[in-house]
């Protein structure tokens, strides 16, 4: 279903963002100007089915009805624990819409983690998708001191004791049906937050491994909204329809739940949900979004995809990729086409360009990257066969975008683009990228030390390391954290799952492993005691320099990491080891004189032997 009415302008909408008081009430003034037109998109039974603005508004009044009259109240908090779907909008938007706070949380969180930030937060209620997940929702809910209510957005079973109430989603939509008109009359009366005042609170891995609550309040994602329109608005050309986003990012993650909830949002427009990462490639094609948040990740694999379909397909079609690949690389180096490149370049628009458009749906305008750096060489990759990529960069700590590639700048594959417009960003005398604006985080929930360290005279001391080009684009080269970030934009905090893996009776230490790489790996150091004992036990020489070689001794150790692993999320697993030749120490320099280990050394010493690991 496509709007009747013509979009308006970017900078329209830009500054209609920036007049705007709080994400509801931009969310309100949208579905008013166009209730009929389709607003949520997702797959059931085969078929794509929309919601429009007013169906939406129709569900958040009620539910935010729903939420006040089970007893939550103005700066209560609400934990959000669900795949991607309509829901998650709509309960986002609810639990605001009652003036309370959001705390989104990862679907892949153990029951620790929901432990953690329930407590917390001090959540009075949390809305989950459903049994799946609730399993490890409830036990955490159950044991918190403030968590009396859970609202399951599909059937959950009765719970069994304790104090918990369980509520069905489609039970409390039904119950409020008799009084649409009078709940939507109070959402808009409520809709009066400031832009300072807290929209949600959004955990991200600390360096101490406990999760910090990352307070966001309303004008830090709107800031993010305007800049990103504005992008828009300066590099490309307007279109005759409202923009679609896909998502497919987790909506507990800042990136997705500013760039692909609000940002659409923002703009009017549309937001489709993938079915996963099987079926993206064809929801791709099937949905036609305009926009996508993605992580590099990602490209890695489509670029593998297409790249084997073209090689299947042979003959004309290498030759035009190879052609497209160093018309491509020419363009990246900002080197001039010769003329038989010139006459070439259109027809490989008409061809090979346009087939692999019409299957990213055919209205595809951009792919924006972020979460973790993209690799230069991906890029231009699919800058060659006419996909626009936009690295970005940021923090959740920033709303969270801080910067992005822009088309008619020139795109630069190995920077992540000029700042955003109302950002501010310096560069510290020893390097670390600093920012302000209204984009910056109001501080750590109930941290206030971390808050303080963070957030120096109006400025977010990020922990990342870079320089400014030539030509104002931003170049990330370190990071003076030692988070990791995997491949798909995860954070890791190494030290906690170090920590856990050194109180098993087997190792002594560990250093975990896994920038920009699908998993982690490890390298460990076996507790001297407990390996001369499983020598003798085994009939085996006691020399760990013999032993680390030894089969059996490397399963044993494998089965300590496998009981941590138990304990992990899904992005916090270590999946393989590798023994360490020698202890850790300060004559070794792998550590410190306050005994913490020596990253760069370690990596140094056994990048090589770590990186076999991801072989095969």
């Amino acid at each position: 279903m496509e709007l009747k009415v013509p979009p308006l302008k970017p900078a329209v909408l830009a500054a209609r963002v920036d007049a705007t008081p709080n994400l509801v009430r931009l969310f309100l003034d949208w579905a008013d100007e166009q209730p009929q037109a389709p607003m949520l998109g997702s797959k059931a039974d085969g078929a794509w089915t929309t919601q429009s603005w007013g169906e939406v508004r129709a569900k958040v009044a009620a539910m935010s009805a729903a939420l006040l009259g089970m007893g939550v109240k103005a700066g209560d908090r609400v934990v959000l624990v669900s795949e991607n779907r309509p829901e998650w909008c709509i309960a986002d938007l609810a639990i605001m819409g009652a003036g309370a706070i959001t705390v989104p949380a990862y679907t892949t969180n153990t029951v620790a983690d929901h432990t953690h930030i329930i407590n917390n937060s001090g959540a009075r209620a949390v809305i989950v998708s459903g049994p799946k997940l609730a399993a490890n929702v409830l036990p955490a809910a159950a044991a918190s001191a403030a968590c009396r209510m859970v609202i399951g957005i599909d059937p959950l079973k009765p719970a069994q004791g304790g104090e918990l109430v369980l509520h069905q989603w489609t039970a409390l939509l039904d119950a409020r049906a008799a009084h649409a008109a009078a709940d939507l009359a109070a959402i808009k009366a409520r809709a009066l937050m400031a832009r300072d005042d807290l929209a949600c609170i959004i955990y991200t891995s600390g360096t101490g491994g406990a999760p910090r609550g990352v307070r966001q309040h309303h004008g830090a994602i709107m800031r993010n909204i305007a800049g990103a329109i504005t992008v828009i608005e300066q590099d490309f050309e307007p279109t005759p329809y409202r923009e679609r986003f896909l998502s497919f990012l987790p909506l507990s993650h800042a990136y997705e739940h500013t760039a692909g909830q609000y940002m659409p949002i923002g703009m009017g427009g549309e937001i489709w949900y993938a079915e996963g990462l099987e079926k993206l490639a064809a929801n791709i094609e099937e949905a036609q979004p305009t926009f996508m948040v993605v992580v590099p990740r990602l490209f890695e694999v489509l670029r593998m995809r297409i790249a084997k379909q073209i090689e299947k397909q042979g003959g004309a079609a290498v030759i035009m990729l190879n052609h497209a690949l160093k018309l491509g690389r020419k363009a990246a180096r900002g080197q001039d086409l010769t003329l038989v490149e010139r006459l070439l370049d259109p027809v490989l628009e008409r061809t090979i360009r346009k087939k692999i458009q019409d299957k990213f749906g055919g209205r595809l305008k951009g792919l924006v990257a972020g979460g973790a750096p993209l690799n230069p060489e991906v890029g231009v990759f699919f800058a060659s066969i006419g996909i626009t990529i936009l690295q970005g960069y940021g923090q959740t700590e920033a709303g969270p975008v801080i910067s992005c590639n822009r088309p008619r700048a020139r795109i630069k594959m190995h920077t992540v683009g000029p700042p955003l417009t109302g950002v501010e960003v310096r560069i510290a005398s020893d390097g670390e990228i600093c920012v302000r604006g209204e984009l910056v985080m109001d501080g750590y929930w109930m941290n206030d030390a971390e808050s303080h360290r963070v957030l120096q005279d109006g400025w977010l001391l990020t922990g990342d390391i870079g320089h400014f080009d030539k030509d104002g684009h931003l170049v990330i080269t370190d990071r003076k954290k030692d988070i990791i970030v995997n491949d798909k934009g995860d954070n890791v905090a190494p030290q906690r799952v170090e920590g856990m893996l050194t109180l098993q009776d087997e190792i002594a230490q560990a250093m975990v492993y896994g920038d920009q790489r699908p998993y982690l790996v490890g390298l460990v150091v076996p507790e001297l005691e407990w390996a001369m004992g499983w020598a003798r036990d085994m009939g085996m020489p006691a020399d760990l320099a013999k032993l680390q070689h030894e089969p059996e001794f490397h399963r044993a150790i494998m089965a300590a990491v496998d009981r941590v692993n138990a304990k992990l999320s899904v992005t916090e697993k270590v999946r393989r080891v590798i023994i360490a030749d020698e202890a850790f120490t300060t004559e070794n320099e792998q550590m410190t004189p306050s005994l913490k280990i020596r990253r760069h050394v370690l990596r140094k010493v056994y990048g090589a032997r770590l990186d076999k690991l991801y072989a095969g």
